[in-house]
């Protein structure tokens, strides 16, 4: 199951569910995305060909994340960018959720591990603009 999340046409995260399963590869992400998010599934044999990744400048404007939910269960609120609340959705263990554009704050429904990936080098407080989260009755799963 992969959800898409748009706010004005503008694709600001996917969530690949953790019960998600299909054959070869799927990419998620559109080739200018910052940030690439792709499934693989390959049987008992397959063989990706060693390599290693040419040098290639690429410019980065803006910070793109994956998270991947190790266990337990996440609300995530998603904002625009004009931080104005949209909508909230629960990812629970094995989920995966790529933030690509907005705003997100997260509330720990359990006891919650996460890993995430990012671009680097982290910048500090220049790498983001923190603010006051969502109140709970406000809070939609539209």
């Amino acid at each position: 199951m992969i959800e898409n999340i748009y706010h004005n046409e503008q694709l600001i995260s996917v969530i690949i569910r953790a019960q998600y399963q299909d054959d070869g590869i799927n990419f998620f992400t559109p080739d200018s995305f910052s940030q690439q998010l792709a499934y693989m599934n390959r049987r008992k044999g397959y063989e990706i060909p060693p390599h290693v990744h040419n040098p290639v400048k690429r410019e980065v404007s803006y910070t793109q994340e994956v998270l991947f939910i190790k266990s337990g269960c996440v609300r995530i609120d998603y904002y625009d960018n004009d931080r104005n609340y949209l909508r909230s959705r629960i990812l629970n263990q094995g989920d995966v959720v790529l933030l690509s554009d907005g705003g997100h704050g997260f509330f720990m429904c359990e006891d919650s591990e996460i890993i995430e990936v990012k671009q680097g080098p982290y910048a500090g407080d220049k790498d983001k603009t923190r603010f006051e989260p969502i109140e709970d009755e406000r809070v939609r799963f539209d």
